[in-house]
C-alpha cells in the first residue's frame, strides 16, 4: 500500500504505519514542527498485513535492480529483505485494514492477493527464481489474479501492473530459458489480460473506456487522475515491450494497433495534466503559468514562521493562495465535465498525493525515454 513508507524493518515485526489518522487529520500542522505523540502500528504474525508486507517487498525487489549495477551489497540487502518480507506475508495471510478496521476509512484495502501477485512478480525478475514465477501463474494466479478481466493499476490494484509485468516474460523469453512450459503457459494468460488493459486505455478501441470531452481517461470521481496517469504509465512501459521485442501489433477484437497508438495515448494523458484541458490548469504544481494555488497540503498552506501546534485551521480556511508551493504535488484533479474548484477544502480535487506524484514522475520518465527496455529477465 503506499500510503505506508518503508519506515523500519523489525524481522518479525514490521512498523507499517506512524501516526494515529484520526487525531492527525484533526491536526493542521506543518509535519515539520509536529511534537505531538505519533504511535507507530506494526504488523505481526498474530497482526497479520499481507498487503503491505508484500507491497514493501515488491519496492525493495525493484529496488534491488537500479542499485545492483552501483551498489552490490546494498542491492543484495533489498533483496534479502524483500523474500524474508514476502515470505511473511505470504505465511501470514491478512490485510492490515481487516487487522486494524479504523484504517480503513483513510486507505481501505480491497485485498492482499494482488499484492502477493506483485511481489512475486518483482521477486522473479530480481532474482531470477523461477519459484516466484511458478507462484504467480499456478493457483495463486488463478485465484488471485482475475485474469481475462482488464482493471485499472492504483494503489489499490496492482493486478494490471502484475499483467504487464509478467508479460515481459512473454515478450522476451527465448527457447532454453530454463522456464517451464506450465509457468511459460501462465504467463501467456497474464499477457492477453495485459493486451486487454491496454484495448480498453485506446481511444479508437472497440472497448475503450469513458473519456471526459476533453479527452481524461475517467474512472473515479475522488482523485480522478490516478487512473489515467497510472494507466498511461503502463501503456508507456508497454509499448516499449513491443518495440524492444519486435511485437508490434496489439490486437483489439478486429482492431490493431501499433506501439505509436500506445505513447500517444500516454502522451494525451500528460498533456493533459500539464495544462492542454478545458480548465487550461495544470494539475502539476509549480509547473506552467497556472496551477493550484490552494493546494489542501499543510506544509503548503503555513507559513514556515508561524508555530501553530495543531491549531492552524486559520490556515486551512483562509481564502488566501499558499505561502508555499509544494513543487511537483499533483493534485486529485477535474470532475467528469471537467471541471475544477482550486479550494483548499476541496479535498476531492486539490488534495496532494505522494502516489500521485510517483505516477507522474514514471509516466514523464516514460515518455521522455526512447531507449528499447533491457531485454534480460533479471
Amino acid at each position: 500500500m503506499l500510503i505506508q513508507s518503508i519506515r523500519t524493518f523489525i524481522w518479525p515485526r514490521f512498523c507499517k504505519n506512524v501516526g494515529d489518522p484520526e487525531a492527525d487529520h484533526k491536526c493542521w500542522e506543518r509535519p515539520e514542527t509536529m511534537s505531538e505523540k505519533r504511535p507507530l502500528t506494526k504488523i505481526t504474525a498474530k497482526s497479520p498485513g499481507s498487503d503491505v508486507a508484500a507491497e514493501t517487498a515488491a519496492a525493495m525487489a525493484a529496488a534491488s535492480l537500479v542499485y545492483k549495477p552501483i551498489d552490490g551489497t546494498y542491492s543484495s540487502s533489498l533483496l534479502r529483505h524483500a523474500e524474508q518480507l514476502f515470505a511473511f506475508a505470504d505465511r501470514h495471510r491478512g490485510s492490515y485494514t481487516h487487522t486494524f478496521p479504523k484504517l480503513s476509512a483513510y486507505y481501505n484495502s480491497t485485498t492482499y492477493q494482488d499484492e502477493l501477485l506483485w511481489a512475486a512478480g518483482w521477486l522473479f525478475h530480481a532474482t531470477g527464481n523461477g519459484s516466484y514465477l511458478s507462484y504467480a501463474t499456478g493457483e495463486n494466479g488463478q485465484e488471485f489474479a482475475d485474469l481475462g478481466n482488464p482493471r485499472y493499476f492504483s494503489w489499490d490494484d496492482k493486478r494490471p501492473g502484475t499483467q504487464v509485468l509478467l508479460s515481459r516474460v512473454s515478450f522476451f523469453a527465448s527457447q532454453g530459458s530454463g522456464i517451464e512450459q506450465d509457468s511459460l503457459d501462465g504467463v501467456e494468460s497474464y499477457k492477453q489480460t495485459a493486451d486487454a488493459v491496454m484495448c480498453i486505455l485506446l481511444p479508437d478501441s472497440e472497448t475503450a473506456a469513458p473519456r471526459t470531452e476533453g479527452g481524461l481517461l475517467y474512472v473515479a470521481d475522488w482523485n480522478s487522475l490516478q487512473h489515467p496517469v497510472a494507466s498511461a504509465f503502463l501503456a508507456a512501459v508497454y509499448s516499449d515491450y513491443m518495440l524492444t521485442s519486435g511485437k508490434t501489433e496489439l490486437s483489439c477484437g478486429s482492431q490493431t494497433f501499433s506501439p505509436a497508438d500506445l505513447r500517444k495515448f500516454a502522451k494525451s494523458q500528460a498533456d493533459y495534466v500539464l495544462g492542454e484541458n478545458p480548465m487550461k490548469v495544470s494539475y502539476l504544481v509549480g509547473y506552467g503559468d497556472s496551477y493550484p494555488q490552494q493546494v489542501h497540503h499543510r506544509g503548503a498552506s503555513i507559513p514556515a514562521d508561524v508555530d501553530t501546534g495543531c491549531g492552524g485551521q486559520e490556515w486551512l480556511e483562509s481564502p488566501e493562495p499558499n505561502p508555499n508551493v509544494a513543487t511537483g504535488a499533483l493534485v486529485g484533479g477535474p470532475f467528469r465535465n471537467d471541471s475544477f474548484v482550486d479550494k483548499r477544502d476541496n479535498v476531492m480535487q486539490n488534495e496532494a498525493t505522494t502516489y500521485n506524484s510517483a505516477l507522474i514522475v514514471g509516466l514523464l520518465s516514460g515518455i521522455l525515454s526512447t531507449s528499447p527496455v533491457a531485454q534480460s529477465l533479471s
